[in-house]
C-alpha cells in the first residue's frame, strides 16, 4: 500500500463534505486507495472550509451525544467514545466543546427548542377556544417527546442524572413551556385565586413525571393514557 496515498486519502475523507456514514462507507469500498483514486475523489467531492469542517463535525458529535447521552447515560459516556462514535479526533472535539457538560447542553437544548417549535406550531393551527388549545399542546407535547424514546431520556431523566450540568439550562426549558401554557389559559379559577405562574410550574411538573413514569416503567403506559391523565389533571386545575 502506498503510505502517502493512504495519508491523503484519510485527510481527504476527513475534509470532504461526505459526512460520517459517507465517509466510512468510502474507506470501506477504497481500503488501499491509490494517488490516482485519491485525485478522482478530489474532483467529486466538495472540500469544505474549516468553518463548514468544524460545523460538521459539531453536527456529528450531537448526533452520537443524542444517542449516547440517552443510553447509556451521561456519567457513563466518555469523551473517547464520544469522539469514536462521531469518528473524530480528541482534539477535534475540543474545537467545537469544551467539555463534556457543553455539550450534554447542546444536545438538551436541541431537544427543547425542536418540541417547543413543534408545541407552537400545533397549538397556532388549533380551534381558538383555550380548552382546544390546551388539549392540542399538551398532546403533541407528549406525543413529539415520547416518538423518540432518546429525546424522553435526555428531557425527563438524564436531565435528573447530570445534575448540575443542566441546572440552568432546564430553569430556561421550564420557564420557556411556563410562557407558553401562561399565553394559552385565558381563564383560571376565582376561588381561591392562585398564582398563576406557581399553577404552571406545578402543571408542569406534573406531566414531567408522567413521562418519567414512561421512559422508566416496564410495560411503558401507553402514550395516549399519559395524555389523558395530563388532561384531565389540567382540566381540574383551571375548572374547564
Amino acid at each position: 500500500m502506498n503510505e502517502t496515498a493512504d495519508e491523503q486519502f484519510d485527510e481527504l475523507i476527513e475534509r470532504s463534505s461526505l459526512g460520517a456514514s459517507g465517509a466510512r462507507r468510502l474507506r470501506e469500498r477504497t481500503p488501499q486507495p491509490r494517488i490516482d483514486e485519491v485525485r478522482r475523489i478530489q474532483r467529486d467531492h466538495r472540500v469544505m472550509s474549516a468553518a463548514e469542517r468544524v460545523a460538521d463535525r459539531r453536527e456529528r458529535l450531537i448526533a452520537a451525544a443524542y444517542t449516547l447521552f440517552a443510553q447509556p447515560g451521561f456519567h457513563a459516556t466518555t469523551i473517547e467514545r464520544l469522539c469514536a462514535t462521531a469518528r473524530i479526533s480528541g482534539r477535534a472535539f475540543y474545537e467545537c466543546f469544551t467539555s463534556r457538560e457543553d455539550l450534554m447542553r447542546a444536545v438538551y437544548e436541541r431537544c427543547v427548542e425542536e418540541t417547543l417549535a413543534s408545541v407552537m406550531e400545533v397549538i397556532e393551527a388549533a380551534p381558538p377556544t383555550q380548552d382546544d388549545r390546551i388539549a392540542a399542546g399538551i398532546g403533541e407535547y407528549i406525543r413529539f417527546v415520547t416518538k423518540d424514546v432518546r429525546r424522553a431520556r435526555i428531557m425527563h431523566l438524564e436531565v435528573r442524572r447530570a445534575g448540575n450540568v443542566l441546572t440552568g439550562a432546564r430553569q430556561q426549558a421550564v420557564e420557556a413551556f411556563a410562557k407558553v401554557i401562561q399565553g394559552t389559559v385565558q381563564d383560571v379559577p376565582k376561588q381561591p385565586s392562585p398564582d398563576i405562574h406557581m399553577l404552571t410550574l406545578g402543571l408542569i411538573g406534573a406531566i414531567t413525571e408522567l413521562i418519567l413514569e414512561w421512559v422508566t416503567a416496564d410495560p411503558a403506559p401507553p402514550v395516549e393514557g399519559l395524555i389523558d391523565v395530563a388532561l384531565h389533571i389540567f382540566r381540574r386545575t383551571l375548572a374547564f
